[in-house]
């Protein structure tokens, strides 16, 4: 039996807030035959806490489970948090050097420090090394602090350790076609490359949708939702600058529906409350809680700010497969062209509060138009989100890094 390594301080394992895709692929490789454990952090990423359980707490799961210790931060964007993956990086290490050598090292990136420690730990025991890679830095940290004339001088050593490690890994897996083709720039192994995004599994998504009742105090009217971070990152104060316009036009059918928590968000109620628009932030909800949510609502948000480094991210996914239109401001080229070529809702001009007002018009006004949208987003999401169909991909490339996987025997066919 085959022993994968699956390395990441992100996860979410049942029970918490999350639809991490760690959690899913090791269950899938598990029943697949291989012998799979997550190493990951005793930090909860999201909220921000230490976790109150250790990984022999973690029951009822096909993988083996281990918490190494991490000092955490408050902040994404932060010293305390480059700290706290050096510290967790050397820990892991520490851990790694103990244990017997696994077959195969799966490590998702960012961040860079523990992707640089296994990538040459892989080769120094000539282990098959597969990344995973699920946001650009330091591109993404150009979008939050970006000073004149410092900038290149700051990050260029996070972009020569990415470079390297991008270099090293024998195969790339990526949530978008961007992303693997960032690294693969760089590679010079013609390694194999998959685009697999992050996705959610249809079946659970549907079942949650299902059950979902109608709240006692449900807004009437349009309602326009957008779910996950409330950072620097997400311009949510042009969806509001936008309803408010629409609203000053005669339309005061329009309720925004805010879900997800971060750094802005009281900053971003804040601006809401002054604009006198219908709105709520409802903070972040257990998954199952947002997806009955977020099937309630008729169109979907997608207001990432001009530069921003991301591509295809979890909320589209989600958007997809709750079958709504999106109006989106990424300027992402991947996911502006699904947009427009599936028609799956509209682009617009990042920061344009005036273009996103129009189209959001459009929409608010042509009920049929929604649904044809909406329809052809839920499309998108069954042949492209839907992670019983799309991560067999990743198993693909992990067996193709070990040809004598597993017995023919205990292998599902």
């Amino acid at each position: 039996m085959k022993d994968v390594l699956i390395v990441t301080n992100y996860c979410q394992f049942p029970g918490e807030s999350g639809n991490n895709r760690y959690t899913y692929l090791a269950d899938m490789l598990a029943a697949e035959g291989f012998e799979v454990e997550i190493v990951t952090s005793t930090f909860n990423h999201k909220t921000k806490s230490q976790r109150p359980f250790t990984g022999d707490d973690v029951k009822n799961v096909s993988y083996k489970t281990t918490l190494i210790n991490e000092p955490g931060y408050p902040e994404n964007v932060s010293f305390k948090r480059l700290y706290s993956h050096r510290i967790i990086a050397l820990n892991i290490m520490n851990y790694v050097e103990r244990r017997k050598l696994p077959d195969l090292i799966y490590c998702p990136f960012p961040p860079i420090t523990i992707g640089k420690k296994m990538a040459e730990f892989a080769k120094r025991n000539r282990i098959p090394f597969v990344i995973d890679i699920q946001d650009l830095w330091p591109e993404a940290f150009r979008m939050v602090f970006n000073p004149p004339f410092l900038s290149n001088i700051l990050y260029r050593p996070f972009e020569r350790a990415a470079n390297k490690i991008f270099g090293q890994v024998d195969a790339i897996v990526g949530v978008s076609r961007t992303y693997v083709d960032r690294a693969y720039s760089v590679n010079r192994k013609n390694v194999g490359r998959s685009s697999v995004f992050l996705g959610t599994d249809l079946n659970h998504f549907d079942s949650l949708v299902e059950k979902a009742e109608l709240l006692s105090d449900e807004k009437s009217g349009i309602k326009v939702a957008y779910i996950g971070t409330l950072g620097s990152s997400y311009d949510i104060n042009l969806i509001t600058d936008a309803i408010a316009l629409l609203k000053r036009e005669g339309r005061t059918d329009i309720h925004f529906v805010v879900m997800g928590e971060g750094p802005k968000r009281e900053a971003f109620a804040q601006y809401a409350q002054r604009s006198g628009i219908s709105y709520e932030f409802t903070g972040m909800l257990p998954y199952e809680a947002m997806v009955k949510r977020l099937s309630q609502c008729d169109i979907a948000v997608n207001p990432i700010r001009k530069g921003a480094a991301q591509s295809i991210i979890n909320k589209v996914g989600d958007y997809a497969a709750a079958g709504l239109p999106v109006v989106n401001t990424q300027e992402n080229e991947e996911y502006r062209t699904y947009v427009d070529d599936l028609r799956i809702g509209f682009n617009c001009i990042p920061g344009e509060s005036k273009d996103v007002a129009v189209k959001m018009e459009i929409l608010c006004s042509d009920p049929d138009l929604r649904k044809e949208m909406g329809a052809n987003n839920r499309k998108f999401a069954e042949t492209n989100f839907d992670r019983r169909h799309t991560y067999p991909e990743i198993v693909r490339v992990i067996e193709n890094l070990l040809p004598e996987t597993v017995e023919a025997e205990s292998r599902v066919l």
